[in-house]
């Protein structure tokens, strides 16, 4: 029923009363932890003496400071879906971090008086892993699953009086990743208090079942836990907008033991999309005559989507496709601790690439970067589980699967089914179990276990073995059928499969090193070199991959092929193909992007293609060559331009065009390529041109000298003064006119003072075995990235880089609330 006056002026009233008379409190646990590695037999108990622990602030990844060590989790192993006939030493798989073993954490736990009926709750955001939970000495939860999230009410265990003692004990098995899982609290910890009849955690589920541009409808179902004996209660939920305006509003008794569910009509909605991520909250009051006794918000957006047989994908009603990327969980040198600064860091770079979607890989992500996604605009396919029942590591997910797997779906759904951003449900990434007359029926138990939670999304998931997929029918039970790798074989799909489109779920897999080439520049299937690094000239894959390229034909010229996330936007920890047998290598070279955030030439070559609004021209490689003179050295242009024409110390070497449909080589349709170039020092110039012959834009690369001086560029001058907050500084090794010197490895020392501490620091070479924390590093390709992280209290911050023969770097941000 809609609010009469009355209602309107009791929820005016619900919202505006003063902070003490708030009745839900949710508490982030961030201070006051002791961590120590190593298991304590009595490390739960109230009275274990912890004052020689370590004092830590959670999120906290207790790996990350290493050292690497390429003895750290060395499996022998063969890698099936890499095409492996027989198991070889790995020992940088996992990144050659020290994550394996027991650690534990403690803390007090003051709780506000709860009152008769009141209860407390510890909604654990993700702990890494096999997670047991105690209370004053007794063990309260226990969930071995490190990605997933997981609540636990303590009120039965928590003393009548005086403080408690929260402990967290974790483990980390050998051998049971495929890349660098992090350790320890790695994501928030809650503390949620209610006095009385409240909604739960996760306790709504918000849908928009009909959308139009002149109204929409919205459906919410709100859980109501009810304490024995409490009188008529009342839900009152107004929809507000962005500017908090109220669009819609309603009020619903509450039945005990039933879900309370309210509809509401939305007109001249502003409907969610990656281009306008515009989003509502569901703002809900649960009265008892003129008392509150819970509060709860439920952001949301209003947005439809649909796949339809050779059709597609559309949101909102315009068909589109998926510029995707996969990312694993890491951040780099901050290591698996969650940060929203390093997130949007990393969303802000993929946004201007035209990046529009993120696959979670492999498994459930941060509930941040869920919120981040919906505020900035990005598609999500949450995704699950690398492994079911069949192992692809000896200590992997397949031993909790039978155990734990609806668990764990249901966590995964309930937490993230109202985000706009989710698009779809993965189930499982490149799992053996493919290959098994079995495997179609554990598909459809978990893709019902999802449909049963969320009837509103699809099911997908990652396919890798495409004649066991067709063979025993897992490809024709899923709503959408995934292929990795396997463009050359969509058409064949599309035929045999009753679905009638499909999503290349994880392609491309090229890697690269920024600023590092090769010479012959030519295409090359996992090649290796002695200096452990591979070919910026985004011509290097993997025995099971493909450049870029290729993919992008079969998009281009397929219209049931729905999109495509590339393996991988961001370099991460661990499996560093093809050197996974050579230490020291200790991070991918799949990503768009170092681990250092910097972008490597291919992130054009993607831009070039998805970002169609912006003018791209991006050249390469750098023209420092001593040595090389004389000699070919390609030419490439990544550009959105039709056309370019290249100059080499101002002489013309002619005009490209890029190829149409029907080309033969992919490379010529989406790459232009003057192959035949010869060094001499001085310059190279490139003018490209839109399809009527206008010019769009020009790059010029210059010989650089000796390094001179190092130049500071940092992503943001402004930052929030809230002890969490972070600017990426990158540090450039400059001649005295200003080129970048591409060789240079100098040593660079950063001092930062005043409003702001230094955090990180990285260059993105995975040779390299500095700690990310000490405050100097050697510059790769002439570059690093510095991470300065604000204060609590407004102020300027002076940062300063230095190296010996270098002119010092000098740069001043600000902080404020």
């Amino acid at each position: 029923m809609l609010f009469s006056k009355h209602v309107a002026a009791a929820l005016l009233l619900a919202t505006s009363l003063p902070a003490a008379a708030q009745t839900r409190q949710e508490t982030l646990l961030t201070s006051g932890w002791k961590f120590t590695k190593g298991d304590q037999p009595n490390g739960a108990k109230p009275e274990f003496n912890d004052a020689k622990w370590q004092a830590v602030r959670i999120p906290h990844d207790w790996a990350i400071t290493g050292p690497f060590d390429g003895r750290n989790d060395q499996q022998v192993v063969k890698i099936e879906q890499n095409g492996e006939k027989e198991a070889t030493l790995k020992s940088g798989r996992t990144g050659g971090l020290p994550f394996i073993g027991v650690g534990w954490y403690r803390r007090q736990l003051n709780v506000p008086a709860l009152g008769k009926d009141g209860r407390a709750v510890l909604l654990f955001d993700g702990a890494m892993s096999n997670a047991r939970v105690y209370i004053n000495g007794k063990e309260v939860m226990f969930w071995p699953y490190g990605y997933n999230s997981f609540s636990v009410d303590i009120t039965p265990h928590l003393n009548a009086k005086g403080s408690n003692t929260l402990a967290v004990r974790l483990e980390n098995q050998t051998e049971a990743s495929r890349w660098y899982p992090g350790a320890g609290l790695y994501r928030n910890v809650h503390l949620i208090t209610t006095p009385g009849a409240h909604v739960p955690v996760w306790g709504t589920y918000l849908t928009t079942p009909e959308v139009s541009a002149a109204s929409a409808t919205v459906k919410l179902k709100t859980k109501v836990e009810v304490p024995a004996g409490t009188p008529g209660l009342i839900l009152y939920t107004a929809l507000l907008d962005a500017k908090g305006q109220m669009v819609a509003q309603a009020s619903t008794p509450v039945t005990v033991g039933q879900e309370t569910e309210q509809t509401f009509t939305v007109t001249s909605p502003k409907l969610w999309s990656p281009e306008t991520p515009t989003m509502y909250t569901a703002a809900s009051r649960l009265m008892m005559g003129k008392v509150i006794q819970d509060k709860y918000e439920t952001p949301f957006g209003i947005r439809t989507f649909k796949f339809e047989k050779e059709k597609g994908f559309s949101l909102n009603g315009q068909p589109r496709k998926f510029k995707g990327v996969c990312n694993h969980h890491d951040l780099g040198p901050l290591g698996t601790a969650i940060n929203v600064a390093a997130l949007r860091h990393q969303l802000t770079i993929l946004k201007d690439m035209g990046c529009d979607a993120i696959r979670t890989s492999h498994n459930m992500p941060a509930p941040e970067l869920m919120t981040l996604c919906d505020e900035m605009g990005f598609m999500v396919m949450v995704e699950s589980f690398d492994e079911w029942k069949t192992p692809k590591v000896k200590n992997g997910y397949s031993q909790y699967f039978d155990q734990w797997v609806e668990k764990d779906l249901v966590n995964m759904v309930h937490r993230d089914r109202n985000h706009p951003s989710a698009i779809m449900w993965s189930i499982g990434n490149e799992v053996p179990d493919q290959s098994n007359p079995n495997g179609p029926a554990i598909a459809k138990r978990l893709q019902d276990i999802v449909h049963r939670e969320d009837p509103t999304r699809p099911v997908t998931m990652g396919m890798d073995r495409y004649a066991d997929d067709l063979k025993y029918g897992i490809a024709a039970v899923l709503d959408i059928p995934g292929f990795n790798y396997k463009p050359h074989w969509y058409a064949d799909a599309h035929s045999k499969l009753p679905q009638g489109f499909l999503l290349g779920s994880e392609t491309a897999s090229t890697v690269s090193s920024r600023g590092v080439y090769k010479f012959p520049a030519v295409l090359g299937k996992e090649m290796r070199y002695p200096d452990n690094q591979s070919s910026s000239y985004d011509l290097e894959y993997c025995p099971w991959s493909q450049i870029p390229d290729i993919e992008f034909a079969a998009q281009d010229d397929l219209p049931y092929a729905m999109g495509e996330f590339v393996w991988t936007g961001f370099d991460y920890l661990g499996e560093p193909t093809p050197y996974d047998e050579k230490w020291p290598s200790h991070s991918s070279y799949f990503g768009i992007i170092d681990l250092a955030s910097q972008p490597k030439d291919r992130y054009y070559l993607y831009r070039a293609r998805w970002n169609p609004a912006q003018p791209t021209v991006h050249l390469l490689p750098h023209w420092t060559w001593p040595g090389r003179e004389g000699k070919v050295t390609p030419v490439f242009c990544y550009t959105n331009g039709a056309s370019a024409e290249l100059f080499v110390n101002g002489k013309s070497q002619g005009r490209q065009t890029k190829a149409g449909p029907g080309a033969t080589d992919p490379q010529t349709r989406y790459r232009l390529q003057w192959k035949d170039v010869v060094y001499q020092p001085g310059s190279i110039k490139v003018v490209a041109y839109d399809a009527q012959g206008k010019t769009i834009g020009t790059e010029e690369i210059r010989t650089a000298g000796a390094p001179h001086h190092i130049k500071l560029v940092t992503d943001r001058q402004k930052l929030t003064a809230d002890g969490q907050d972070l600017a990426y500084i990158t540090a450039r090794v400059e001649d005295a006119q200003g080129n970048l010197c591409p060789d240079a490895t100098n040593e660079l020392r950063f001092a930062v003072s005043g409003a702001g501490t230094f955090r990180a620091v990285g260059n993105g070479d995975a040779t390299n075995l500095e700690a990310f924390q000490k405050p100097q590093m050697h510059a790769f390709q002439g570059q690093l990235v510095a991470i300065v992280q604000a204060g609590e209290k407004a102020g300027a911050v002076q940062v300063n880089a230095s190296a010996a023969g270098l002119k010092d770097g000098t740069l001043q941000l600000a902080t404020g609330k």
